[in-house]
Formats: structure tokens, C-alpha cells, sequence
């Protein structure tokens, strides 16, 4: 199967999931939208990840680039690609299937309880977590459920995951995300830090491989659904 990693920029890859697609023998291809250039048509991919990154949904004034994976991912929707999409990545499906996006009232940065909704439990791609898990947030934006959508998991500030139709899934956690990722955020992003640099880390260190792997075990069910 071809897997579209949608990415950023070099700072935010895609983590775990690009290492799940890899390892399972698909063939993984790459856009890096602000970078220019553009991919197949959705329909040429059997499924589509589209990641995080510093960028807000809504500052197309300053990136013209949103305006184009707004237009991918509506085309992705229409076409039943598989997608999904993780924090900005999430928030850019959501605007694409109409919903409303903007500043979550609290933001999330470190480590927070994630709760499974019913319907999230039942989910074959979210039902693969715990339900409840504290899970790694780096996020100042969130989104709306778009029409038709369900939510599928939430946190004390947000929606946390919704589902569209079958085949589209947004998740506001970082689940791809390394401790070489977070390391290389604090550098970047010191000031939005809620605690000191060495204290915002040892958390992450001390969670990253479990959280690592229930990333592997999100990646690998939508794997499997994608190809069903």
C-alpha cells in the first residue's frame, strides 16, 4: 500500500507512525507542504497521515499553503481515503470537512488524561488505547466535530478525537511523537514551556516508551483499516 505522510516541516515528522508504515512493508511517500511541490491525487494513496506542526488552521493570511491542503484533504474526504489526521493535522481535517477551528481556551502542553468516549471505545482505530491515558498534548488550537463526525475521545480543555464517516479519523494528541521530537520543541518552543526545561523533559522520559507504543498500536489499527 502507498501511505502519504503529510508533514510541516523538519521539526515535526512523523514520528512512530512513518516508523509503523515502514516497517510493515508499505511504501512511504512524503510531502512537506510548505515546502511547495505536490502529491498524486488522494485516490492514487490507500491511506493518508497528516501531522502536526507550529502553524495555526487559520493564519491563512501569513501561509498560503493551508489554502492547498485544505483542497488535498476535501478531495482525500470525498474520494473515502483513508485518513487521519494528528494535532494541526487534525484540526486541517476537521476545517476541511467544514467544522469550525480556533484557540482551545486552555492550552495543552506536557502530559494530560485523555478519556475514550463510548463511542471511542468501540472505535477500531481508538478502541486500540486505554480508556483513559495521559497523553502527550502541544497544542494552543482545537477544533469542532464536523457534521456527521463523533467524538471519540476528549480532555478536560477539548475534543481530543472524531471520526467522519468510516475512514477519516483526527486525534488533537501526539501520538506519533519521539523524545527526539519533544527535545528538539523545547529547543524551538522554550517560552511555551509549563515548567522548567529539565522538569518538562524528565516527565517525557519516563513515559515516552509506553506512550510509544500504544502510538504503534493507534498507527497499526489504522493501517489494518485502511486496508480492509
Amino acid at each position: 500500500m502507498r501511505v502519504l505522510s503529510v508533514t510541516h516541516g523538519p521539526s515535526v515528522p512523523g514520528g512512530v507512525f512513518d516508523e509503523v508504515v515502514e516497517a510493515a512493508g508499505h511504501e512511504l511517500e512524503r510531502w512537506v507542504v510548505p515546502v511547495g511541490g505536490a502529491p498524486q491525487p488522494p485516490a492514487r494513496y490507500g491511506a493518508v497521515m497528516v501531522f502536526g506542526g507550529s502553524t495555526h488552521p487559520d493564519q491563512d493570511e501569513q501561509f498560503d499553503w493551508l489554502a492547498r491542503e485544505e483542497a488535498f484533504l476535501q478531495e482525500a474526504l470525498a474520494e473515502d481515503v483513508p485518513v487521519i489526521g494528528v494535532c494541526l493535522g487534525a484540526q486541517m481535517l476537521a476545517r476541511a470537512a467544514g467544522a469550525w477551528v480556533g484557540p482551545v481556551s486552555t492550552p495543552e502542553i506536557g502530559w494530560f488524561e485523555v478519556d475514550l468516549t463510548p463511542a471511542g471505545r468501540a472505535d477500531p482505530v481508538l478502541g486500540v488505547l486505554p480508556p483513559r491515558t495521559r497523553a502527550f498534548q502541544w497544542h494552543s488550537y482545537t477544533f469542532g466535530i464536523p457534521d456527521g463526525g463523533v467524538e471519540l475521545a476528549s480532555s478536560e480543555a477539548c475534543t481530543q478525537a472524531f471520526r467522519l464517516g468510516e475512514r477519516a479519523w483526527g486525534i488533537q494528541f501526539h501520538a506519533e511523537v519521539t523524545l527526539e521530537m519533544v527535545r528538539t520543541w523545547t529547543v524551538e518552543e522554550t517560552d511555551e514551556l509549563p515548567a522548567p526545561t529539565d522538569v518538562f523533559l524528565a516527565e517525557t522520559e519516563e513515559r515516552i516508551a509506553a506512550w510509544n507504543e500504544q502510538g504503534r498500536k493507534l498507527c497499526g489499527a489504522f493501517l489494518e483499516h485502511a486496508i480492509s
